[in-house]
């Protein structure tokens, strides 16, 4: 499936939300599209002398809510279409768990493991002398995305400042701890899916001590690997897999030891003790949770009909499609959508901005009550709409999430 549909994706997806909301053509309309698009061509100077064009995009897609709030990802087949839909998921996500800000999304078409941390450094600082006028903690705040890090927000943030001279940590979140970052955010995105597991667990009365399994292994993939034990004290992961392969064991894979071994080989492949299996074969295992941590649309109406878990959290954006969708709710699969599983991040990032606007941090265990909190809350409101209205989990949380931007719209009298 191409990167454009990904975009078509989200509008479908809003579509069904707006007929079930009856929602007004005016305002479904002005929901469908970004309300702020910019394109940028950065000239950078790299290491052999020479100058390289880059281009870069930021999509602030609705601010009914409040400032924008979106990752930057730098990524060699990086489209606008790819961002738009990130955009528009985001302004979801905040509306979702009901914090103050809208969606936005931003990207710049490079290859980030070929280049230098100088070319890293040059390229971050021309990205936001292109787009400062555009951002701010009041208008649109950026984070760190694919192949974009802790490090990379701080010269970005330092940037910024040079062009404004003033301190403005809230500008930017996703910074190191000594320039401002909030205690939690590192497992934030995981962290929070495993929350809305343990909800769902007791909700629906799924053991929750049974069996677990991940595809995609990157940043939430681990962090859901140690906490799902953890936060539901217990659960068996009993496989893993990434880009270069896929483990099982039947009896249970000890989730420190993989990430371990992750860490120090680059892969889960070959891990001692287990058998191979294949990212197929991990979407297609009976267990009770599934985690989709990686790429979109790899739960498809090819492979959905012969899905076993009892319920599936979506780490990953965008990994079941809506064909998917339907047939897995006729199965009596439990998904918990992206945009609520994965909306731990946006969570802690806001609690950062929180933090830098009134110069005040708090300890790591405010943050995990106050995002225990957010996405406990987030997930009954959408269970409840799912019961209410006789629509599957996606479904429901868009319909909460679109009718309170929606509500915003025209409290704003942006539509009449």
């Amino acid at each position: 499936m191409s990167e454009a549909n990904l975009f078509k994706i989200t509008q479908n997806q809003l579509d069904e939300a707006a007929e079930k909301l009856n929602l007004d053509k005016a305002t479904h309309e002005l929901l469908r599209w970004p309300q702020r698009e910019f394109t940028f061509t950065l000239p950078v100077k790299i290491d052999d002398g020479t100058t390289k064009i880059f281009h870069g995009f930021r999509i602030q897609y609705n601010s009914a809510l409040g400032p924008t709030k979106g990752g930057v990802r730098w990524h060699p087949e990086e489209t606008i279409d790819t961002v738009r839909a990130l955009a528009a998921w985001m302004t979801w996500k905040c509306a979702l768990v009901n914090i103050p800000l809208g969606g936005g999304k931003g990207g710049i078409i490079c290859n980030p493991q070929k280049m230098s941390e100088r070319e890293k450094e040059c390229l971050a600082r021309a990205y936001i002398r292109a787009i400062a006028s555009h951002i701010g903690v009041h208008k649109d705040v950026p984070a760190p995305d694919v192949y974009t890090t802790p490090q990379i927000m701080a010269w970005m943030m330092d940037e910024y400042e040079a062009i404004v001279g003033e301190s403005h940590p809230g500008m930017i979140t996703g910074k190191p701890l000594s320039l401002g970052g909030s205690e939690g955010r590192g497992d934030a995105t995981a962290r929070g899916g495993v929350f809305t597991v343990r909800e769902a667990c007791k909700t629906l009365g799924v053991n929750s001590k049974g069996t677990f399994a991940i595809q995609g292994f990157g940043n939430a993939g681990q962090f859901a690997a140690l906490l799902h034990p953890e936060i539901l004290e217990g659960g068996k992961l009993i496989a893993v897999s990434d880009s270069k392969g896929g483990i099982y064991k039947e009896s249970g894979i000890n989730p420190r030891d993989i990430v371990d071994y992750k860490l120090k080989t680059g892969s889960v492949a070959n891990f001692p003790g287990t058998s191979p299996i294949s990212n197929k074969e991990i979407i297609e295992l009976d267990v009770d949770v599934f985690y989709p941590a990686a790429l979109e649309n790899v739960i498809t109406e090819k492979n959905a009909q012969n899905v076993k878990a009892r319920i599936i959290c979506e780490l990953a954006n965008g990994p079941t499609t809506p064909e998917a969708d339907a047939i897995l709710y006729a199965k009596g699969i439990h998904i918990i959508p992206d945009f609520l599983a994965n909306a731990g991040g946006v969570t802690v990032s806001y609690f950062e901005q929180v933090q830098n606007t009134y110069n005040y941090y708090w300890t790591l265990e405010d943050v995990h009550k106050q995002l225990d909190d957010k996405m406990t809350t987030a997930y009954h409101s959408v269970y409840k709409m799912h019961k209410e209205k006789n629509v599957h989990m996606r479904l429901a949380a868009y319909m909460i999430a679109v009718s309170r931007v929606a509500e915003a719209v025209k409290l704003r009298g942006w539509v009449s």
